[in-house]
């Protein structure tokens, strides 16, 4: 009984608080007063810290990327600068340039041990940032991953995930090229590296899909590598040896940019052969513009580098009472119809160097 007794006296307390704010409140719209002068008039403390907005603080976040200079990541580097300009914050850019998982891990020892305040990282393998991960956490440096993530189950402690759920974005992008396909086609299906999980998921969703929407379609998977220039040559030749294909489809930016340059070499839209894929390389917007390439997938990239900043800052700033959260960055088609507004000289897709308006 004394507990229940304590445990109601202190709702009640709560409650009561709840009530007087809100008696208080009718009694001034009875006299006339708005619920702006009773938050100047009653906390004018409050008031003022919130009229101050957040503070800013001198964090550094370390960005670990498995591919540091495509340009799928450009308008990434502009949402973090926003971020950062915003909260006082600075960062580093780093990781590998070509998907090398030892040189990511590297370079997440290198944040720890300069007593980073925060990593972003793309988790492009399953096991390979499990240990740099735990370490960070038992340093106390938060761990947020962006663009790829682990499986679900995994042990990995990074607090969220920044990006688009990748299988499901893939089998619904699938959805959108299967019925532009005649019965019984054979396609290509394109991966920079194969069992890298920012696009093997995707691939997953496109065969997924095709096993259940395809219709009698077959395909083949090629591995296009993480070069722009190979990718090119090795879609080219797969085309060259397979002119009665009837789709190209990429699983990633710069094998998309492939599909579409093979398409528009031969003219391929003419005779009928869909390409599409994903992210908004300009080339690609600009084949798109051509009808080249039917459709390409957004995923926001400027997102992905402006949400991990937020999350680590109020993170630290909380004290941890502001946890990071999975934050699915959407999916969205860009087609003929509406492309032109992706063409525009804009920050927020990585084709403008000026400060956002």
């Amino acid at each position: 009984m004394a507990d229940d007794t304590r445990h109601s006296t202190e709702t009640v307390g709560l409650i009561g608080g709840a009530i007087g704010r809100r008696a208080a409140f009718r009694s001034a719209a009875a006299l006339g007063l708005g619920a702006a002068g009773m938050a100047g008039g009653m906390t004018p403390a409050l008031a003022e810290d919130a009229s101050s907005g957040l503070p800013k603080k001198p964090y550094k976040f370390f960005f670990i990327c498995h591919v540091t200079l495509d340009q799928f990541f450009t308008p990434t580097i502009y949402g973090i600068q926003d971020a950062c300009a915003a909260f006082g914050c600075s960062y580093q850019w780093t990781g590998s340039q070509k998907n090398v998982v030892s040189e990511m891990v590297s370079a997440m020892q290198t944040a720890i041990a300069q007593k980073a305040d925060g990593i972003a990282v793309c988790l492009v393998d399953p096991k390979a940032f499990d240990a740099a991960t735990a370490a960070a956490t038992a340093a106390g440096i938060p761990v947020v991953a962006f663009n790829a993530d682990v499986p679900v189950g995994s042990p990995n402690k990074r607090l969220s995930y920044v990006g688009q759920p990748l299988f499901q974005s893939g089998y619904n992008s699938a959805l959108k090229w299967l019925p532009l396909l005649p019965k019984g086609a054979h396609v290509m299906l394109s991966i920079g590296v194969p069992g890298s999980l920012n696009t093997q998921p995707r691939l997953d969703g496109y065969i997924q899909a095709i096993k259940e929407h395809g219709d009698g379609i077959t395909y083949d998977v090629v591995n296009t590598g993480p070069d722009p220039a190979t990718e090119i040559s090795r879609v080219e030749s797969y085309y060259l040896s397979h002119k009665s294909v009837a789709g190209l489809f990429g699983t990633g930016g710069s094998d998309t940019y492939a599909c579409g340059f093979v398409a528009n070499k031969y003219g391929l839209a003419k005779s009928g052969v869909v390409a599409a894929g994903f992210d908004l390389f300009p080339q690609t917007l600009g084949y798109i513009k051509s009808g080249d390439v039917a459709f390409t997938t957004d995923q926001q990239a400027y997102l992905q580098g402006f949400l991990p900043v937020q999350q680590l800052y109020l993170h630290r700033l909380s004290n941890g009472l502001v946890g990071p959260a999975n934050s699915d960055t959407s999916q969205a088609y860009v087609t003929k119809d509406n492309v032109d507004a992706y063409l525009g000289d804009t920050r927020f897709e990585g084709r403008s160097t000026a400060e956002p308006t």
